[in-house]
Parts: C-alpha cells; structure tokens; sequence
C-alpha cells in the first residue's frame, strides 16, 4: 500500500520574517557567549564587574564599582581588609552629640605619619588603594624614590565645616576624612602641599598626579586649588557625591 503524504500549504511571509527574526536571534546569542567567553579570557581582573576585588590588582575599569559595594558595607569592608591581610584594629566607639567614630579602624602599617589614625573602614580601605596604586608608583616615576611616609593633619574632629556654628557637620566628625599635607620619601626628602604643590618641577608634577588619582577614588578632593583653608593639605572623604578642586 503506497502511503500519500500531505502537501503542506507554502509558508507565509509573517512566518518567514519569524523564521528569519529567530536565525538572527540564535546567531547573536551565540556570538555573545563567544564575546563573553573571550572577554573572560582576555580582560585582567580589574576590569571585570563580576570578578573579586584585591588590593593586589591596579586600579581598572572596574575599580570604582567594586570599592562602591565594598565601602557601602561596613561589615564588608572589614571583611575584606581581614581578606587582604590589611593589618587593622577597632577603634573604639565614640559619641560626641553629632559627632561619632563607630565602626572605625586604625590601620597598622599603612605609612601613616602619625600611624593608626582612627579611619571609617571605607575611608581606611580607599585610602589603602590611593596608596598602593597611585602614591607609591608617581613616587617611582616621578621622584625616583619610594615612598616611605604619607604625613597627615588628622582624620577625626568633632565640628561643622570650617568650625563654623551654622555649617553642616564636617565629614571629619565622622572619621570620614583624612588632610593629607605632604610626603616622605625613602631617599630623605619630604614634598610638602604648601611649599610644591606650585610650579614646574617634579615635586609640582607629583603633587598634581596624586591628586588626580584622588579624584576618581574619594568622593570629594579639596586642596590648594579650592580655597586658601587648604592650601597646606589635600582633604580627601567619603562624601556621595563627587568634588574634585
């Protein structure tokens, strides 16, 4: 018995543009995961969202983003200064009416001068990227020398902006901020915000690249450049929002 099979009705245009639509749609896809798969292989660490954030890594495309989930997390934050092995110590919870350093930590050896200044973990962590990934290596490159002090003015003040009575809190009333006021180098010589931070010699050229680097790690950056209150230091905190002056 010879069995006749139906002739199927010829396809519509609607279905072709489908059929069309969902080949495409497959070919895209596949060539995504490939991208993927490449990017993944290709691109460091540092320039990947999903990938774990180190100390160990230099700054990337990435950096901001993952120190911004770290840092908004105190418990995180902590988490992962124990994880890079950044030696620290809790700083004892203080309350001064608005004023106040809980959840603070003192670095250990952070090159800190004075050393273990009290520090908002999110300030202490950021401060330790700036560090390692902007100071130490325009110490190299510029001045030739390591770096072997970062020279501060204070973290924590219980007060309002510029001591003001009718300002709002200082980001120094939360252990939120950090003066920086010049350098020490291995080699014994020290650069100084007030007296380098103008001119054209390597000492100037310093001063401005950290500073730079300080912009797109810290919230707000203030120094000579803002107004004369700083013209001896580089305020550096944890504002929200973004100042660079």
């Amino acid at each position: 018995m010879k069995l006749t099979l139906p002739t199927l009705p010829p396809a519509t245009p609607g279905q072709l543009a489908w059929a069309a639509f969902g080949s495409a749609l497959l070919e895209l896809s596949l060539a995504a995961i490939l991208l993927a798969a490449f990017v993944e292989k290709a691109a460091p660490p540092q320039d990947l969202p999903w990938k774990p954030f180190s100390l160990n890594h230099p700054l990337g495309l990435a950096t901001d983003a993952k120190l911004a989930l770290i840092t908004a997390d105190p418990a995180r934050c902590r988490a992962v200064l124990l994880a890079e092995d950044v030696g620290f110590a809790a700083a004892p919870d203080r309350t001064e009416g608005f004023c106040t350093t809980a959840g603070s930590v003192r670095l250990g050896d952070a090159k800190l001068s004075p050393n273990g200044p009290v520090m908002r973990c999110d300030l202490a962590l950021t401060y330790e990227v700036w560090r390692r990934h902007v100071v130490e290596p325009a110490a190299r490159k510029t001045l030739g020398s390591d770096l072997s002090r970062v020279e501060h003015l204070g973290t924590y003040a219980c007060r309002n902006i510029y001591g003001k009575s009718d300002a709002r809190p200082s980001n120094h009333a939360t252990a939120s901020a950090l003066d920086v006021a010049g350098f020490r180098l291995a080699d014994g010589r020290q650069v100084s915000v007030l007296r380098d931070y103008d001119g054209e010699d390597p000492e100037a050229a310093f001063l401005q690249e950290v500073r730079r680097g300080a912009c797109r790690l810290f919230g707000a950056t203030l120094g000579p450049d803002y107004n004369a209150a700083h013209a001896d230091h580089f305020h550096l905190d944890m504002s929200p929002y973004s100042l660079c002056r």
